[in-house]
């Protein structure tokens, strides 16, 4: 009988198997091997298919501010901070939190930003957190000339990276939620509340 196959291997696993089954003259096992290596391209399975990011934006009337919070697969972040701040970025060490809230505040400030009435709301980062696969960032903007009847968000997180990004905003004012997306090249959403 066949042993199943549960698991793509990454490539560097392919030739010390190969050479396993050459030694015990696993003829069976290498044309499946051998199958399988050439199905999968010698390539490493993708750990997300799609690219995306998710904002949710409140404007939170009392305190007149924005509060906004965005979604971003670790790994893609790690990518796209170490591309363009030319330095290594790994959420997991806690030892350079405070260097990476400076790079983070760079990336969100440049990447993403909301005018009301044509006025910029300048965000500030307020904190983030990694949960599992995604990184988790809050900020805040000051809003005290808030106009919902004109609401433009600007978002072009990870397009430096990918040309099948996709950007999901949800924007909540009084309780009513409006949601969008922008695929790469779009850059800007009008909202109207």
């Amino acid at each position: 009988m066949m042993p199943t196959i549960k698991y793509n291997l990454p490539s560097s696993y392919y030739i010390p198997l190969f050479v396993l089954m050459v030694r015990k003259n696993y003829k069976r096992k290498f044309i499946l091997l051998l199958t399988v290596v050439i199905l999968t391209g010698f390539s490493r399975p993708a750990w997300h298919p799609f690219h995306v990011s998710a904002s949710e934006i409140e404007y939170n009337r009392k305190t007149q501010r924005l509060e906004i919070s965005t979604k971003i697969f670790t790994d893609d972040f790690e990518s796209v901070l170490t591309r363009i701040y030319k330095t290594p970025v790994d959420f997991s060490n806690k030892s350079r939190k405070l260097a990476l809230d400076t790079l983070v505040t760079k990336y969100i400030t440049t990447h993403l930003s909301i005018r009301s009435n044509g006025q910029l709301q300048r965000l500030k980062l307020f904190g983030w957190e990694v949960d599992h696969e995604a990184v988790y960032l809050y900020t805040m903007a000051e809003a005290v000339s808030f106009n919902p009847g004109d609401i433009t968000v600007e978002n072009t997180i990870l397009y430096e990276l990918f040309q099948d990004q996709m950007n999901i905003v949800h924007f909540i004012v009084n309780g009513t939620r409006k949601s969008s997306k922008l695929a790469y090249p779009e850059r800007k959403l009008q909202f109207r509340f």
